[in-house]
Protein backbone atom coordinates (compact mmCIF):
# COMPACT_ATOMS: atom_id res chain seq x y z
CA UNK A 1 0.00 0.00 0.00
CA UNK A 2 0.93 3.68 -0.85
CA UNK A 3 -0.74 6.59 1.06
CA UNK A 4 -0.24 10.14 -0.17
CA UNK A 5 -0.82 12.92 2.61
CA UNK A 6 -1.44 16.62 2.00
CA UNK A 7 -0.54 18.53 5.32
CA UNK A 8 -0.62 21.77 3.89
CA UNK A 9 -1.76 23.46 0.76
CA UNK A 10 -5.19 21.99 -0.13
CA UNK A 11 -8.11 24.45 0.75
CA UNK A 12 -5.98 27.48 1.23
CA UNK A 13 -3.43 28.90 -1.13
CA UNK A 14 0.46 28.40 0.35
CA UNK A 15 1.36 26.36 2.97
CA UNK A 16 2.08 23.71 1.11
CA UNK A 17 3.54 19.79 1.80
CA UNK A 18 2.85 16.80 0.75
CA UNK A 19 3.88 13.34 2.05
CA UNK A 20 4.26 10.01 0.05
CA UNK A 21 4.86 6.98 2.24
CA UNK A 22 4.92 3.05 2.46
CA UNK A 23 5.46 0.79 6.02
CA UNK A 24 8.99 2.05 5.65
CA UNK A 25 9.51 4.99 4.33
CA UNK A 26 8.65 8.63 4.15
CA UNK A 27 9.47 11.08 1.59
CA UNK A 28 7.83 15.01 1.71
CA UNK A 29 7.49 17.28 -1.03
CA UNK A 30 7.71 20.88 -0.17
CA UNK A 31 7.66 22.54 3.05
CA UNK A 32 5.60 26.17 2.56
CA UNK A 33 4.56 29.01 4.34
CA UNK A 34 1.50 30.84 4.11
CA UNK A 35 1.07 34.78 4.55
CA UNK A 36 -1.26 35.37 7.76
CA UNK A 37 -5.16 36.50 7.02
CA UNK A 38 -6.65 40.01 8.16
CA UNK A 39 -8.13 37.72 11.40
CA UNK A 40 -4.34 36.75 12.51
CA UNK A 41 -3.33 40.08 14.23
CA UNK A 42 0.34 39.87 14.85
CA UNK A 43 1.10 36.63 12.94
CA UNK A 44 4.18 36.91 10.94
CA UNK A 45 3.85 33.65 9.09
CA UNK A 46 1.97 30.13 9.22
CA UNK A 47 3.51 26.93 8.67
CA UNK A 48 2.50 23.76 8.49
CA UNK A 49 1.93 21.56 11.68
CA UNK A 50 4.84 18.72 11.94
CA UNK A 51 3.12 16.67 14.32
CA UNK A 52 2.64 13.62 11.84
CA UNK A 53 6.53 14.00 10.39
CA UNK A 54 7.58 14.46 14.06
CA UNK A 55 5.53 11.18 15.24
CA UNK A 56 7.39 9.16 11.93
CA UNK A 57 10.59 10.67 12.35
CA UNK A 58 12.67 7.40 12.11
CA UNK A 59 10.94 6.98 8.57
CA UNK A 60 11.56 10.31 6.83
CA UNK A 61 14.32 10.48 4.67
CA UNK A 62 14.28 12.85 2.40
CA UNK A 63 12.50 16.57 1.08
CA UNK A 64 12.20 17.01 -2.55
CA UNK A 65 11.47 20.85 -3.53
CA UNK A 66 9.74 21.36 -6.90
CA UNK A 67 11.01 25.24 -6.87
CA UNK A 68 11.67 27.88 -4.83
CA UNK A 69 8.94 29.99 -3.84
CA UNK A 70 7.82 30.91 -0.22
CA UNK A 71 4.80 28.70 -0.30
CA UNK A 72 6.84 25.70 -0.96
CA UNK A 73 10.31 26.22 0.86
CA UNK A 74 9.34 28.81 3.34
CA UNK A 75 8.53 26.21 5.96
CA UNK A 76 12.04 24.53 5.38
CA UNK A 77 14.07 26.20 8.05
CA UNK A 78 11.46 25.37 10.71
CA UNK A 79 11.06 21.68 9.35
CA UNK A 80 14.76 21.27 9.27
CA UNK A 81 15.22 22.46 13.00
CA UNK A 82 12.75 19.50 14.18
CA UNK A 83 13.85 17.06 11.47
CA UNK A 84 17.50 17.08 9.70
CA UNK A 85 17.11 14.98 6.79
CA UNK A 86 18.81 15.16 2.80
CA UNK A 87 16.97 18.20 0.47
CA UNK A 88 16.95 17.36 -2.98
CA UNK A 89 16.08 20.82 -5.12
CA UNK A 90 16.96 22.31 -8.30
CA UNK A 91 20.35 24.76 -8.57
CA UNK A 92 18.41 27.62 -8.19
CA UNK A 93 15.86 26.51 -5.86
CA UNK A 94 18.62 24.94 -3.63
CA UNK A 95 20.75 28.41 -3.55
CA UNK A 96 17.30 30.46 -2.51
CA UNK A 97 17.24 27.92 0.27
CA UNK A 98 21.01 28.17 1.56
CA UNK A 99 20.17 31.77 1.80
CA UNK A 100 17.49 31.74 3.56
CA UNK A 101 18.74 29.29 5.90
CA UNK A 102 21.52 31.83 6.57
CA UNK A 103 18.99 33.82 8.75
CA UNK A 104 18.58 30.52 11.54
CA UNK A 105 20.42 28.90 13.73
CA UNK A 106 20.30 24.95 12.93
CA UNK A 107 21.72 22.25 15.05
CA UNK A 108 23.00 20.34 12.04
CA UNK A 109 23.36 21.58 8.30
CA UNK A 110 21.25 19.25 6.30
CA UNK A 111 22.63 17.51 2.99
CA UNK A 112 21.90 19.53 -0.57
CA UNK A 113 21.59 17.24 -3.51
CA UNK A 114 21.38 19.39 -6.67
CA UNK A 115 19.19 18.04 -9.40
CA UNK A 116 18.49 18.86 -12.95
CA UNK A 117 15.09 18.12 -15.07
CA UNK A 118 15.78 14.49 -16.99
CA UNK A 119 17.70 13.76 -13.78
CA UNK A 120 16.64 10.61 -11.69
CA UNK A 121 17.16 9.54 -7.80
CA UNK A 122 16.00 6.49 -5.54
CA UNK A 123 14.47 7.05 -2.61
CA UNK A 124 13.91 3.36 -0.69
CA UNK A 125 10.96 2.30 -2.97
CA UNK A 126 10.34 5.23 -4.60
CA UNK A 127 12.10 6.06 -7.99
CA UNK A 128 11.75 10.03 -8.78
CA UNK A 129 12.08 11.68 -12.34
CA UNK A 130 12.32 15.47 -12.29
CA UNK A 131 10.51 16.98 -15.26
CA UNK A 132 10.87 20.27 -15.74
CA UNK A 133 7.58 23.05 -16.10
CA UNK A 134 7.16 26.27 -17.05
CA UNK A 135 6.31 28.53 -13.89
CA UNK A 136 6.78 32.30 -12.77
CA UNK A 137 10.55 31.19 -11.34
CA UNK A 138 13.12 29.39 -12.72
CA UNK A 139 14.08 25.82 -12.50
CA UNK A 140 10.63 24.40 -11.43
CA UNK A 141 9.97 20.44 -11.66
CA UNK A 142 6.93 18.21 -11.74
CA UNK A 143 7.75 14.56 -10.13
CA UNK A 144 7.06 11.20 -11.44
CA UNK A 145 7.31 9.06 -8.36
CA UNK A 146 7.30 5.60 -9.56
CA UNK A 147 5.69 3.13 -6.79
CA UNK A 148 5.24 -0.52 -6.26
CA UNK A 149 1.83 0.22 -6.87
CA UNK A 150 2.51 2.47 -9.97
CA UNK A 151 3.70 5.96 -11.29
CA UNK A 152 2.27 8.78 -9.31
CA UNK A 153 2.22 12.28 -11.10
CA UNK A 154 3.16 15.31 -8.84
CA UNK A 155 2.52 18.57 -11.24
CA UNK A 156 4.30 20.71 -9.33
CA UNK A 157 3.28 24.39 -9.69
CA UNK A 158 3.15 25.09 -13.86
CA UNK A 159 1.72 26.32 -17.18
CA UNK A 160 1.76 25.77 -20.54
CA UNK A 161 3.06 28.68 -22.28
CA UNK A 162 3.77 28.01 -25.95
CA UNK A 163 6.36 31.02 -26.51
CA UNK A 164 8.17 30.86 -23.02
CA UNK A 165 10.89 34.04 -22.74
CA UNK A 166 14.60 33.15 -21.52
CA UNK A 167 12.93 29.78 -19.44
CA UNK A 168 12.67 26.43 -20.22
CA UNK A 169 8.80 25.40 -21.18
CA UNK A 170 6.75 22.59 -19.55
CA UNK A 171 8.04 18.77 -21.00
CA UNK A 172 4.43 17.81 -22.71
CA UNK A 173 6.70 14.96 -23.81
CA UNK A 174 7.91 13.75 -20.66
CA UNK A 175 4.75 13.97 -19.20
CA UNK A 176 2.84 11.97 -22.24
CA UNK A 177 5.70 9.51 -22.27
CA UNK A 178 4.39 8.17 -18.51
CA UNK A 179 0.87 8.82 -19.62
CA UNK A 180 1.53 5.98 -22.46
CA UNK A 181 3.56 4.09 -19.83
CA UNK A 182 0.43 4.30 -17.58
CA UNK A 183 -0.26 6.43 -14.55
CA UNK A 184 -1.65 5.29 -11.08
CA UNK A 185 -2.80 9.06 -10.04
CA UNK A 186 -1.95 12.71 -10.97
CA UNK A 187 -1.58 15.60 -7.97
CA UNK A 188 -2.04 19.07 -10.42
CA UNK A 189 -1.96 22.67 -9.30
CA UNK A 190 -5.65 23.81 -9.13
CA UNK A 191 -4.72 27.38 -8.84
CA UNK A 192 -6.38 28.99 -12.06
CA UNK A 193 -8.36 26.07 -12.37
CA UNK A 194 -11.77 28.95 -12.52
CA UNK A 195 -10.74 30.83 -15.05
CA UNK A 196 -10.81 30.06 -19.36
CA UNK A 197 -8.63 29.36 -22.38
CA UNK A 198 -5.16 29.62 -22.16
CA UNK A 199 -2.58 31.90 -19.41
CA UNK A 200 -1.29 34.82 -21.40
CA UNK A 201 1.75 34.46 -22.79
CA UNK A 202 5.53 35.42 -21.40
CA UNK A 203 6.17 36.93 -24.65
CA UNK A 204 3.11 39.43 -24.82
CA UNK A 205 4.49 40.72 -21.26
CA UNK A 206 7.32 41.52 -23.49
CA UNK A 207 5.76 43.32 -26.01
CA UNK A 208 3.53 45.50 -23.11
CA UNK A 209 6.87 46.02 -21.68
CA UNK A 210 8.98 46.96 -24.58
CA UNK A 211 6.34 49.72 -25.74
CA UNK A 212 6.29 51.49 -22.04
CA UNK A 213 10.20 51.41 -22.26
CA UNK A 214 9.70 52.89 -25.99
CA UNK A 215 7.47 55.76 -24.75
CA UNK A 216 8.53 56.40 -21.60
CA UNK A 217 10.57 60.28 -21.00
CA UNK A 218 11.57 59.71 -17.51
CA UNK A 219 12.90 57.41 -14.95
CA UNK A 220 11.42 53.81 -15.52
CA UNK A 221 10.43 52.21 -11.98
CA UNK A 222 9.98 48.51 -12.51
CA UNK A 223 8.14 46.79 -9.53
CA UNK A 224 8.37 42.74 -9.56
CA UNK A 225 8.49 39.55 -7.54
CA UNK A 226 12.49 39.54 -6.50
CA UNK A 227 12.07 35.83 -7.37
CA UNK A 228 10.72 36.42 -11.35
CA UNK A 229 14.29 35.91 -12.68
CA UNK A 230 12.23 35.68 -16.03
CA UNK A 231 10.66 39.07 -15.67
CA UNK A 232 13.72 40.65 -14.57
CA UNK A 233 15.70 39.38 -17.65
CA UNK A 234 13.22 41.11 -19.63
CA UNK A 235 13.54 44.41 -18.00
CA UNK A 236 17.56 43.89 -18.39
CA UNK A 237 17.05 43.12 -22.04
CA UNK A 238 14.96 46.57 -22.54
CA UNK A 239 16.68 48.41 -21.02
CA UNK A 240 20.01 47.44 -23.08
CA UNK A 241 17.58 47.64 -26.56
CA UNK A 242 16.66 51.46 -25.10
CA UNK A 243 20.83 52.54 -23.83
CA UNK A 244 19.23 53.07 -20.31
CA UNK A 245 21.27 51.80 -16.92
CA UNK A 246 19.98 49.26 -14.64
CA UNK A 247 20.20 49.94 -10.61
CA UNK A 248 18.43 46.96 -8.06
CA UNK A 249 17.10 48.23 -5.16
CA UNK A 250 15.52 46.27 -2.03
CA UNK A 251 17.12 43.71 -0.11
CA UNK A 252 15.51 40.21 -1.65
CA UNK A 253 16.37 41.95 -4.91
CA UNK A 254 19.83 41.87 -4.45
CA UNK A 255 20.03 38.66 -2.97
CA UNK A 256 18.07 36.78 -5.54
CA UNK A 257 19.62 38.09 -8.36
CA UNK A 258 23.16 37.46 -6.96
CA UNK A 259 22.08 34.60 -7.04
CA UNK A 260 20.74 34.19 -10.28
CA UNK A 261 24.13 35.84 -11.77
CA UNK A 262 25.86 33.17 -9.94
CA UNK A 263 23.92 30.05 -11.24
CA UNK A 264 23.59 31.50 -14.47
CA UNK A 265 19.72 32.40 -14.87
CA UNK A 266 20.64 36.37 -15.27
CA UNK A 267 22.64 38.00 -17.86
CA UNK A 268 23.61 41.15 -17.36
CA UNK A 269 26.38 43.09 -19.90
CA UNK A 270 29.08 44.84 -18.36
CA UNK A 271 28.60 48.60 -17.69
CA UNK A 272 24.85 48.49 -17.67
CA UNK A 273 24.44 47.92 -13.85
CA UNK A 274 25.10 51.33 -11.42
CA UNK A 275 24.65 51.96 -8.02
CA UNK A 276 21.36 53.76 -6.19
CA UNK A 277 24.39 56.95 -5.71
CA UNK A 278 25.29 56.97 -9.29
CA UNK A 279 21.65 57.41 -10.34
CA UNK A 280 21.97 61.38 -10.53
CA UNK A 281 24.82 60.88 -13.12
CA UNK A 282 22.64 60.47 -15.63
CA UNK A 283 19.60 61.88 -17.27
CA UNK A 284 16.19 60.28 -16.16
CA UNK A 285 15.71 59.01 -19.85
CA UNK A 286 19.16 56.50 -19.23
CA UNK A 287 17.64 54.82 -15.79
CA UNK A 288 15.63 52.29 -14.76
CA UNK A 289 15.13 50.92 -11.29
CA UNK A 290 14.26 47.35 -10.43
CA UNK A 291 12.39 47.29 -6.74
CA UNK A 292 10.77 44.96 -4.81
CA UNK A 293 7.22 46.03 -3.51
CA UNK A 294 4.83 45.28 -6.13
CA UNK A 295 2.75 43.96 -3.59
CA UNK A 296 2.60 47.09 -1.15
CA UNK A 297 4.86 45.33 1.74
CA UNK A 298 5.05 48.20 4.34
CA UNK A 299 8.99 47.95 4.34
CA UNK A 300 9.20 47.05 1.03
CA UNK A 301 11.24 49.91 -1.66
CA UNK A 302 8.85 50.45 -3.47
CA UNK A 303 6.28 51.54 -0.91
CA UNK A 304 9.13 53.91 1.21
CA UNK A 305 9.31 55.61 -2.72
CA UNK A 306 5.59 55.85 -2.71
CA UNK A 307 6.21 57.81 0.99
CA UNK A 308 9.00 59.70 0.59
CA UNK A 309 10.88 57.59 2.89
CA UNK A 310 13.10 56.24 0.55
CA UNK A 311 17.18 56.99 1.34
CA UNK A 312 18.60 57.67 -2.29
CA UNK A 313 15.60 57.29 -4.85
CA UNK A 314 12.26 60.41 -4.73
CA UNK A 315 9.44 59.92 -6.66
CA UNK A 316 8.88 62.95 -8.74
CA UNK A 317 7.32 63.88 -12.04
CA UNK A 318 7.72 61.78 -15.57
CA UNK A 319 8.49 58.83 -13.44
CA UNK A 320 6.61 55.69 -14.78
CA UNK A 321 5.96 52.95 -12.52
CA UNK A 322 5.48 49.57 -13.44
CA UNK A 323 3.80 47.13 -10.84
CA UNK A 324 4.74 44.10 -12.51
CA UNK A 325 2.32 41.63 -10.95
CA UNK A 326 -0.89 40.32 -9.96
CA UNK A 327 -3.05 42.26 -6.78
CA UNK A 328 -2.62 39.15 -4.06
CA UNK A 329 -5.64 38.55 -2.69
CA UNK A 330 -5.41 40.53 0.69
CA UNK A 331 -3.32 42.29 -0.57
CA UNK A 332 -5.33 45.03 -2.51
CA UNK A 333 -5.67 47.91 0.08
CA UNK A 334 -1.82 47.98 0.72
CA UNK A 335 -1.03 48.29 -3.27
CA UNK A 336 -3.66 50.33 -3.85
CA UNK A 337 -2.48 52.96 -1.38
CA UNK A 338 0.52 52.62 -2.57
CA UNK A 339 -0.57 53.49 -6.29
CA UNK A 340 -2.51 56.67 -4.67
CA UNK A 341 0.86 58.03 -3.09
CA UNK A 342 2.87 57.64 -6.21
CA UNK A 343 -0.08 59.44 -8.64
CA UNK A 344 0.12 62.02 -5.58
CA UNK A 345 4.13 62.28 -6.27
CA UNK A 346 3.63 63.59 -9.98
CA UNK A 347 4.51 59.66 -11.27
CA UNK A 348 2.42 57.51 -14.08
CA UNK A 349 1.65 54.05 -13.27
CA UNK A 350 0.84 50.96 -14.47
CA UNK A 351 -0.95 47.99 -13.18
CA UNK A 352 -2.48 44.98 -14.13
CA UNK A 353 -5.80 46.27 -14.24
CA UNK A 354 -4.94 48.86 -16.64
CA UNK A 355 -2.35 47.21 -18.99
CA UNK A 356 -1.02 43.58 -20.15
CA UNK A 357 1.92 43.83 -17.96
CA UNK A 358 1.86 40.63 -15.82
CA UNK A 359 0.76 36.86 -16.50
CA UNK A 360 0.34 34.21 -14.14
CA UNK A 361 2.84 31.40 -13.40
CA UNK A 362 -0.30 28.98 -13.14
CA UNK A 363 -2.21 26.80 -15.93
CA UNK A 364 -5.72 27.94 -16.73
CA UNK A 365 -8.49 25.30 -18.10
CA UNK A 366 -7.33 24.74 -21.13
CA UNK A 367 -4.02 23.93 -19.86
CA UNK A 368 -5.38 21.77 -17.64
CA UNK A 369 -7.09 19.81 -19.73
CA UNK A 370 -4.23 19.10 -21.74
CA UNK A 371 -2.22 18.38 -18.67
CA UNK A 372 -4.85 15.10 -18.01
CA UNK A 373 -5.24 14.83 -21.47
CA UNK A 374 -1.65 13.91 -21.91
CA UNK A 375 -0.96 12.19 -18.57
CA UNK A 376 -4.40 10.36 -18.63
CA UNK A 377 -4.27 8.90 -15.20
CA UNK A 378 -6.38 6.24 -13.83
CA UNK A 379 -7.11 8.19 -10.42
CA UNK A 380 -7.21 12.56 -10.18
CA UNK A 381 -6.79 14.47 -7.23
CA UNK A 382 -6.44 18.13 -7.30
CA UNK A 383 -4.31 20.10 -5.28
CA UNK A 384 -2.72 23.79 -4.67
CA UNK A 385 -5.67 25.98 -4.37
CA UNK A 386 -9.13 26.99 -2.41
CA UNK A 387 -11.42 24.71 -1.80
CA UNK A 388 -13.31 25.93 -4.51
CA UNK A 389 -10.19 25.77 -6.77
CA UNK A 390 -10.11 22.10 -5.83
CA UNK A 391 -13.94 21.22 -6.65
CA UNK A 392 -13.77 23.45 -10.25
CA UNK A 393 -10.69 20.77 -11.09
CA UNK A 394 -12.68 17.87 -10.05
CA UNK A 395 -15.38 18.78 -11.89
CA UNK A 396 -13.09 20.02 -15.30
CA UNK A 397 -11.54 16.01 -14.94
CA UNK A 398 -14.88 14.55 -14.70
CA UNK A 399 -16.40 16.43 -17.91
CA UNK A 400 -13.32 14.74 -19.67
CA UNK A 401 -14.58 11.73 -18.91
CA UNK A 402 -13.10 10.05 -15.98
CA UNK A 403 -15.83 8.17 -13.31
CA UNK A 404 -17.12 9.78 -10.37
CA UNK A 405 -15.31 7.21 -7.79
CA UNK A 406 -11.92 7.49 -9.58
CA UNK A 407 -11.99 11.80 -8.48
CA UNK A 408 -11.14 12.73 -4.81
CA UNK A 409 -11.29 16.03 -3.70
CA UNK A 410 -8.89 15.78 -0.65
CA UNK A 411 -7.78 18.16 2.06
CA UNK A 412 -5.45 18.58 4.79
CA UNK A 413 -4.71 15.42 6.52
CA UNK A 414 -6.92 13.26 4.15
CA UNK A 415 -5.13 9.78 3.88
CA UNK A 416 -5.31 8.80 0.10
CA UNK A 417 -3.87 5.12 -0.41
CA UNK A 418 -3.39 3.13 -3.15
CA UNK A 419 -3.89 -0.56 -3.06
CA UNK A 420 -3.94 -2.97 -6.14
CA UNK A 421 -5.17 -0.57 -8.65
CA UNK A 422 -7.92 1.03 -5.84
CA UNK A 423 -7.92 4.72 -4.19
CA UNK A 424 -9.64 4.94 -0.71
CA UNK A 425 -9.72 8.27 1.20
CA UNK A 426 -10.94 7.18 4.36
CA UNK A 427 -8.40 7.82 7.25
CA UNK A 428 -7.26 11.75 8.56
CA UNK A 429 -4.08 12.65 10.31
CA UNK A 430 -3.33 15.51 11.99
CA UNK A 431 -2.74 18.78 10.07
CA UNK A 432 -3.66 22.27 11.77
CA UNK A 433 -1.53 25.51 11.45
CA UNK A 434 1.54 26.86 13.19
CA UNK A 435 1.70 30.75 13.87
CA UNK A 436 5.19 31.87 13.36
CA UNK A 437 5.18 35.54 15.79
CA UNK A 438 8.45 37.27 15.98
CA UNK A 439 10.57 34.24 17.31
CA UNK A 440 7.99 32.32 18.79
CA UNK A 441 6.92 29.07 17.00
CA UNK A 442 3.57 27.94 18.03
CA UNK A 443 2.98 29.58 21.25
CA UNK A 444 0.47 31.82 19.67
CA UNK A 445 -3.05 30.05 19.93
CA UNK A 446 -6.38 30.49 18.97
CA UNK A 447 -7.30 32.07 22.10
CA UNK A 448 -4.37 34.34 21.77
CA UNK A 449 -5.60 35.51 18.71
CA UNK A 450 -9.25 35.79 19.98
CA UNK A 451 -8.06 38.67 22.52
CA UNK A 452 -5.46 40.25 19.78
CA UNK A 453 -8.82 40.76 17.63
CA UNK A 454 -10.90 41.97 20.78
CA UNK A 455 -8.39 44.14 21.53
CA UNK A 456 -7.88 45.72 17.83
CA UNK A 457 -11.59 46.20 17.80
CA UNK A 458 -12.73 47.29 21.48
CA UNK A 459 -9.52 47.82 22.84
CA UNK A 460 -9.03 46.59 27.17
CA UNK A 461 -10.29 47.82 30.37
CA UNK A 462 -7.95 46.95 33.64
CA UNK A 463 -9.83 47.26 36.85
CA UNK A 464 -7.25 48.05 39.80
CA UNK A 465 -7.85 47.39 43.36
CA UNK A 466 -6.39 47.05 46.92
CA UNK A 467 -7.50 44.44 49.67
CA UNK A 468 -6.13 44.27 53.18
CA UNK A 469 -5.42 40.64 53.66
CA UNK A 470 -6.49 40.63 56.89
CA UNK A 471 -9.58 42.15 57.17
CA UNK A 472 -10.49 42.30 53.24
CA UNK A 473 -11.28 45.84 53.74
CA UNK A 474 -10.35 47.94 50.39
CA UNK A 475 -7.39 50.19 50.73
CA UNK A 476 -7.07 51.40 47.24
CA UNK A 477 -9.20 51.87 44.18
CA UNK A 478 -10.68 50.78 42.17
CA UNK A 479 -9.20 52.44 39.60
CA UNK A 480 -9.92 52.05 36.07
CA UNK A 481 -7.59 52.47 33.14
CA UNK A 482 -8.55 51.98 29.71
CA UNK A 483 -6.96 52.15 26.29
CA UNK A 484 -8.26 51.61 22.54
CA UNK A 485 -11.81 51.81 24.50
CA UNK A 486 -13.37 55.25 24.67
CA UNK A 487 -11.69 58.22 25.30
CA UNK A 488 -11.42 58.86 29.21
CA UNK A 489 -12.02 62.89 29.06
CA UNK A 490 -15.14 62.48 26.93
CA UNK A 491 -17.07 59.69 28.08
CA UNK A 492 -15.20 59.81 32.24
CA UNK A 493 -19.30 59.00 33.47
CA UNK A 494 -19.19 55.70 31.66
CA UNK A 495 -16.00 55.02 33.65
CA UNK A 496 -17.25 56.19 36.34
CA UNK A 497 -20.28 54.58 36.42
CA UNK A 498 -18.10 51.39 35.84
CA UNK A 499 -16.45 52.12 39.29
CA UNK A 500 -19.83 51.86 40.97
CA UNK A 501 -20.84 48.44 39.59
CA UNK A 502 -17.17 47.12 41.14
CA UNK A 503 -18.54 48.65 44.22
CA UNK A 504 -21.31 47.00 44.42
CA UNK A 505 -19.62 43.60 43.69
CA UNK A 506 -17.65 44.75 46.76
CA UNK A 507 -20.68 45.16 48.88
CA UNK A 508 -22.31 42.35 48.24
CA UNK A 509 -18.88 40.36 48.40
CA UNK A 510 -18.66 41.74 52.12
CA UNK A 511 -21.55 39.61 53.41
CA UNK A 512 -19.62 36.43 52.48
CA UNK A 513 -17.90 34.54 55.49
CA UNK A 514 -15.13 33.59 53.17
CA UNK A 515 -14.01 35.31 49.98
CA UNK A 516 -12.47 33.75 47.03
CA UNK A 517 -11.00 36.95 45.23
CA UNK A 518 -10.43 34.86 41.96
CA UNK A 519 -14.26 34.44 42.14
CA UNK A 520 -14.71 38.58 42.43
CA UNK A 521 -13.05 39.27 39.89
CA UNK A 522 -14.68 37.13 37.45
CA UNK A 523 -17.73 38.48 39.20
CA UNK A 524 -16.70 42.21 38.20
CA UNK A 525 -15.72 40.86 35.04
CA UNK A 526 -18.78 39.55 33.94
CA UNK A 527 -20.86 42.26 35.16
CA UNK A 528 -19.01 45.27 33.81
CA UNK A 529 -18.62 43.19 30.09
CA UNK A 530 -23.02 43.11 30.55
CA UNK A 531 -22.37 47.13 31.27
CA UNK A 532 -20.55 47.96 28.32
CA UNK A 533 -22.63 46.01 26.02
CA UNK A 534 -25.90 47.57 27.30
CA UNK A 535 -24.53 51.45 26.90
CA UNK A 536 -21.73 51.39 24.54
CA UNK A 537 -22.24 48.49 22.35
CA UNK A 538 -18.60 47.26 22.92
CA UNK A 539 -17.09 44.47 24.03
CA UNK A 540 -13.59 45.22 25.27
CA UNK A 541 -10.83 42.88 26.74
CA UNK A 542 -11.86 43.09 31.00
CA UNK A 543 -8.77 42.27 33.44
CA UNK A 544 -9.75 42.66 36.68
CA UNK A 545 -7.29 42.38 38.97
CA UNK A 546 -7.34 42.58 42.80
CA UNK A 547 -4.32 43.06 45.05
CA UNK A 548 -4.03 41.89 48.90
CA UNK A 549 -2.14 44.49 50.73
Amino acid sequence: MIRVIPLGGLGEIGRNIMVIEDDHYILVVDAGIMFPDDYMPGVDLVIPDFRYLRENRDKVKAVILTHGHEDHIGAMPFFLKDICVPVFGTSFTLELLKEKLKEHHLPKTPDFFKVKPGDTTQFGPFKVEYIGVNHSIVDGVGLAIETDEGTIIHSGDFRIDPTPVGSQPTDLGRFAHFGEKGVLALFSDSTNAEKEGFTLSEREVTKTLEELFRTCQGRLILASFASNMVRIQQAINLAVKFERKVVFNGKSMFTNVGIAKREGFISIPEGVEIGERQISQFPDRCITVITTGSQGEPMSALTRMARGKHKNITIKQNDTVILSSRFIPGNEKAITATINNLYRMGAEVVYEKVSEIHTSGHARREELKLMLSLVKPRFFIPIHGEYRHLVKHAQLALDMGMEKDRVIVAEDGDVISFENQKMRSEDHVHAGQVFVDGKGVGDVEEMVLKDRRRLSEHGIVIVLLGMDRNTSERVYGPEIISRGFVLEDETGSILEDAKHIVLEVLEQTATSSSIEWASVETDIGRRLKKFFQNVIERRPLIIPTIMQV
